[in-house]
């Protein structure tokens, strides 16, 4: 069974309260609770983390590469567009990374076009809510046959 880590940053939890016009209106819960759902009938084992400090999101990313994971999806929410020391943990840990984003971050505000965390990763899915998420695993379906 190959390992899948799910990180989400910073307010990711806040998804159902913030914002409901860009992320939604399902909870944070559910949305975790429908991806781990998927996750299972893909025969992947999944364990999601979220956290609001970067330093957090640095000590999964390695804690991934300590305990062999075989694939990440992430979120980085904010620090997608700044946080180079996330970027460098990706990198440093030649695990296959999916970034997704629920909003299309392409046609927000200008300074969320830029991701400093996708030329690491394997692709980014931005624009489609949760499901995002779903494309991911699905993704790693994919990454999975062709190695």
């Amino acid at each position: 069974m190959k390992k899948i880590r799910l990180i989400n940053g910073p307010n990711i939890n806040f998804t159902g309260i913030r914002e409901k016009g860009v992320y939604g209106s399902l909870s944070y819960e559910r949305i975790i609770e429908i991806v781990a759902e998927k996750a299972r009938e893909m025969d992947f084992e999944i364990d999601c983390f979220q956290s609001n400090h970067e330093g957090g999101i640095i000590d999964y990313i390695q804690k991934c590469f300590l305990e062999e994971t075989d694939g990440i999806i992430i979120n980085p929410g904010a620090f997608t567009h700044y946080s180079y020391a996330i970027r460098d943990a990706i990198a440093s840990v030649g695990i296959p990374v999916v970034e997704v984003h629920m909003s299309n971050i392409h046609s927000r505000e200008e300074f969320r076009h830029l991701s400093v965390t996708a030329p690491v990763c394997r692709g980014q899915i931005c624009g489609f809510g949760y499901f995002g998420y779903i494309m991911a695993l699905s993704a790693f379906e994919n990454i999975f046959e062709e190695s």
